[in-house]
């Protein structure tokens, strides 16, 4: 009986032995080791240091103390203003203001900025609010528009914060220079390309950013690089500019920035003596770059603009220096000081890029392409030479005289 109990206890006692080391009796001892205390360096190691540096960087936003109702990041730095800002995120958009590379966020009802140099943040976030025109109540602007004039009325509530720019004046004349009868993607690659020759700012989602360079930085560059990268005619401009502004008294940039100083026409009057300056890019530097707020560059577009709401009694007369004249005089009567601030607007709301802020009734009636209405001509002569083998062409010429008649 004695020894029936002793066993019991032994083997009891190799159950509980069992349950604690959870390994098989006569295996190996396995002693249990303490769970290590992670350091930043084995958390940067599990996280990856992209991790980390992400979390940095995001506690580095700041607000710059202004609602969507006076900044409209995608109504004000991508509408054709400028053309070196790029899409880094979701609402927002990276570029360059001096010599600081800033990233700007649209977050609600609010807007935010990064700069990716922090030692300099307090200078460039005085520079970006310069930039950026914040001295002008936008809300103030578009209730005396308002007031002004039905159409702005009809779209400005659709369109609220879009603001002018005050660019650099020599980043803004050879920005537009190289727009020039072009198109919104196609000028963004000719100013990179330019952009390319100043100095490296950072990398930021891939894209990379440069300061723009300095007039002796472009004169590096020769016609025929420019045209290899694609200028076309527009090299010799570029080039011309550039000596121009090089061979001035005191240099170029001071040069540029005393046009500030002095009535719209004799800005205009001295911008066209550069190459590649007319009078439409010459008000479009005045107005984004020379404090001409109520300058009016007047292109095909704007135009239209004027014929439809302004001035209907030019819808037959040709876009002469006149007529130009004429429309800078209509938008000045009708808004003011700050008619270049209402003229932005109402050519944002004729972009084909904005039409879906827009309802139905206020967006621009579609325009025929020529070579469509060309080919319209073309198929309804051969659908009336009556051949019976044509069934296809008579089916197109149905369908695009059908559109024709949409449009019109």
């Amino acid at each position: 009986m004695r020894l029936v109990v002793c066993e019991l206890h032994r083997c009891a006692m190799a159950m509980i032995v069992v349950k604690r080391s959870c390994t098989p009796p006569g295996s190996p001892h396995i002693s249990e080791r303490p769970i290590p205390t992670r350091t930043s360096t084995s958390r940067r190691k599990l996280f990856g240091r992209s991790i980390v540096s992400a979390v940095k960087e995001e506690n580095r936003w700041r607000s710059l103390g202004v609602s969507t109702v006076e900044l409209n990041l995608p109504l004000t730095v991508v509408t054709g203003q400028t053309f070196r800002w790029r899409s880094t995120g979701a609402s927002q958009y990276t570029g360059v203001v001096g010599s600081h590379l800033i990233s700007l966020r649209q977050c609600r009802e609010a807007i935010s900025f990064l700069v990716h140099t922090p030692d300099e943040h307090d200078n460039a976030e005085a520079e970006l609010r310069d930039y950026l025109n914040m001295d002008t109540s936008l809300e103030k602007l578009y209730a005396d528009f308002n007031l002004a004039d039905v159409r702005f009325a009809a779209v400005s509530p659709y369109l609220t914060g879009a603001r002018l720019l005050r660019q650099n004046p020599v980043e803004c004349l050879f920005q537009f220079i190289c727009s020039s009868n072009n198109h919104i993607s196609r000028i963004s690659g000719m100013v990179e390309f330019l952009a390319s020759k100043g100095c490296h700012l950072g990398t930021v989602e891939g894209l990379d950013f440069h300061a723009f360079p300095s007039l002796e930085q472009l004169a590096s560059l020769t016609e025929a690089q420019l045209r290899d990268a694609g200028f076309g005619y527009r090299a010799k401009y570029v080039v011309g500019a550039t000596e121009a502004l090089l061979s001035k008294e005191g240099g170029g940039e001071e040069w540029l920035l005393s046009l500030r100083q002095l009535p719209l026409e004799e800005v205009v009057k001295s911008l066209c003596t550069l190459p590649g300056v007319g009078p439409k890019v010459a008000a479009c530097i005045a107005l984004f770059s020379m404090d001409q707020h109520h300058a009016i560059p007047v292109d095909t577009h704007v135009w239209q603009i004027a014929v439809r709401y302004l001035l209907p009694e030019l819808a037959d007369r040709s876009l002469t220096l006149k007529a130009h004249q004429e429309v800078q005089d209509a938008f000045v009567k009708r808004f003011g000081t700050y008619a270049g601030w209402a003229h932005t607007v109402l050519f944002i709301s004729e972009l084909s890029s904005q039409q879906n802020l827009l309802p139905q009734h206020l967006r621009s009636p579609k325009k025929q392409n020529v070579k469509s209405k060309r080919k319209v001509k073309a198929l309804l002569l051969e659908a009336e030479s009556g051949d019976e083998h044509k069934v296809k062409s008579k089916r197109k010429v149905k369908a695009l005289f059908t559109e024709r008649v949409a449009v019109e």
